[in-house]
């Protein structure tokens, strides 16, 4: 019972350190950086401290004596932490998404299912759409973002406004048909725009998987891997 006893308290003397250090660690940046409000203070297993102001990350020592900014590589694996945090901060509730104003496409059981922003110019969301073709028990919801050009409304809306939307958007991604001309009807153009902003698109393709977390760029190998480990 003392053993355990000794234990417990040993171990609150450890997280109440820590947390002091954390807590010194924030106070020291903000009197370095003044004006800014930190939001977090990590302490890394590297022994330095990962800083979070707004969505930039960056580190600093116990004393803040350095700001360094950049990526944080997992030597062994590789792995970019900085990158994984970053994902993690900015993910979103799946759930609020407006699904009735996206592209649906259902293949096989439809069982994995993600969220993809793309523009009909972007060719990185051409890359990201092929390589998704190889998937099968996969639903993709894709919200029209029309943001690179001047143009990117109106396809978007011609796309919309198609019979079959599915198909229209996947025969001019992939093949480079256009859709053919149909009734001019209410496309949500706004209402996508409002949307991206809302939560944080700022390029295209970004992709929500269920859990919230987004993927930035046309990285299908990243994104099936998080498709997999949402579905267990």
């Amino acid at each position: 019972m003392i053993l355990r006893a000794l234990v417990l308290l040993l171990s609150a003397i450890v997280a109440g350190h820590a947390m002091a250090d954390e807590a010194s660690v924030k106070r020291g940046v903000e009197t370095r950086l003044e004006g800014i409000k930190v939001e977090s203070v990590t302490r890394t297993p590297y022994g330095i401290y990962e800083i979070v102001v707004g969505e930039n990350i960056f580190y600093t020592d116990e004393k803040v004596t350095f700001f360094l900014r950049g990526d944080l590589l997992d030597a062994r694996s590789q792995r970019n932490l900085t990158e994984e945090r970053q994902q993690k901060l900015s993910a979103i509730k799946f759930e609020d998404l407006p699904l009735d104003i996206a592209i649906k496409q259902v293949r096989g059981n439809g069982k994995r299912v993600v969220a993809i922003f793309s523009d009909p110019f972007c060719p990185y969301c051409k890359n990201l759409d092929r390589a998704l073709m190889r998937e099968d028990d996969i639903t993709i919801y894709t919200f029209l973002y029309p943001i690179l050009r001047a143009e990117s409304p109106d396809k978007a809306r011609t796309i919309w406004c198609a019979p079959d939307r599915a198909k229209a958007y996947y025969d001019f991604m992939l093949n480079g048909r256009e859709p053919a001309p149909s009734a001019s009807c209410s496309a949500p153009v706004e209402k996508w725009i409002a949307l991206g902003q809302k939560i944080g698109v700022r390029a295209t393709p970004t992709s929500f998987v269920p859990n919230g977390q987004r993927v930035m760029g046309a990285r299908p190998e990243e994104l099936v891997r998080l498709l997999a480990e949402s579905g267990k």
